[in-house]
């Protein structure tokens, strides 16, 4: 860990780097994820999901590198390779072979629910540990990904009540 005059203690910067880095393998893999789906995308509201799914993906890389950041912040080092994300993500693979936009729509909410329900775990254990800057980090990623998963949602087909 890098010298630094964060008065955390190093304990709980290292916890937190470890946090983080697992959400930025993750913030990677589902910017990648997005990127497939963007790339491959095919049917009658092709480019607005297209266009969609590129935003969704911007937004997403602006999260990873705020987790980035906050985790060399702290002294540490972020692990922000794509092959230490591939091995490092605890997202399910994208599948290959979808042209689909509902296909697409259905993928990438899965995907980005999954990441969003991590994130706000993510809250509760930085928290408990005493980084309450790290727990305010995910709070406002889990905000932004619980918006981009509406956007993406909106798109799919609508559901009897």
């Amino acid at each position: 860990m890098q010298t630094t005059h964060n008065t955390l203690s190093e304990n709980t910067r290292a916890q937190s780097i470890e946090l983080l880095n697992k959400h930025l393998a993750a913030g990677i893999d589902l910017h990648a994820q997005l990127k497939q789906a963007h790339w491959n995308v095919r049917g009658p509201g092709f480019i607005a999901i297209h266009e969609l799914f590129d935003t969704v993906a911007d937004e997403v890389d602006g999260y990873a590198d705020l987790i980035a950041e906050r985790a060399g912040g702290l002294g540490g080092e972020a692990h922000g390779g794509v092959q230490i994300a591939a091995q490092r993500s605890f997202l399910v693979p994208y599948g290959l072979g979808i042209a689909d936009e509902g296909l697409h729509v259905f993928a990438v909410s899965g995907t980005l629910a999954a990441f969003g329900q991590s994130v706000r775990e993510a809250i509760d254990l930085a928290a408990g540990t005493g980084d309450a800057a790290t727990a305010d980090l995910f709070t406002s990623i889990a905000r932004g990904v619980d918006h981009q998963l509406w956007l993406v949602e909106s798109h799919g087909a609508p559901k009897s009540v």
